[in-house]
């Protein structure tokens, strides 16, 4: 577009007047009526209640994945004096940990999820906030596999 047709259209729009943004059929403040007014908006409480439930169900899986990690490290015994079997208990460690933690991020996203289910009363912010808690409480751990060691 070359730089006269945009001008053209700023100096347009300008004439015109202000302009209304409606999203969802609602009117803009001061907006046109027509649409619907911000007490039409609905939310479904069992969608919220069965998406959390979703995400808290999700716990059992990861809990039968660490249950087979468990057993598949049973039986390592005594790792000094072998260097892969040290290896291999701290990646062990490292991997039980993390799977550790996304089974209680399911738990506790799904338990938030459901619970603004059933309330609906908390507001963006407040919701947003619980949200940002979690974020900070399950922020994601280092690299799996341990850290290297220096030779």
């Amino acid at each position: 577009m070359a730089w006269d047709e945009w001008e053209q259209i700023k100096a347009d729009a300008a004439a015109n007047g202000p302009t209304t943004m409606q999203l969802n059929q609602a009117p803009s403040e001061g907006g046109p009526p027509g649409g619907g007014t911000a007490g039409d908006l609905k939310s479904d409480r069992k969608t919220w209640v069965r998406v959390g439930e979703g995400v808290t169900d999700l716990k059992g899986g990861i809990g039968k994945a660490l249950a087979k990690l468990a057993d598949g490290q049973a039986g390592l015994g005594d790792t000094t004096g072998s260097v892969s079997a040290a290896a291999q208990k701290e990646l062990y460690d490292s991997w039980k940990k993390y799977v550790s933690d996304v089974r209680g991020r399911c738990e506790a996203l799904g338990g938030l999820l459901q619970k603004t289910g059933h309330d609906l009363s908390k507001s963006d912010e407040e919701a947003l906030a619980d949200l940002k808690k979690l974020q900070v409480r399950y922020e994601d751990t280092e690299p799996v596999g341990g850290q290297p060691k220096e030779k």
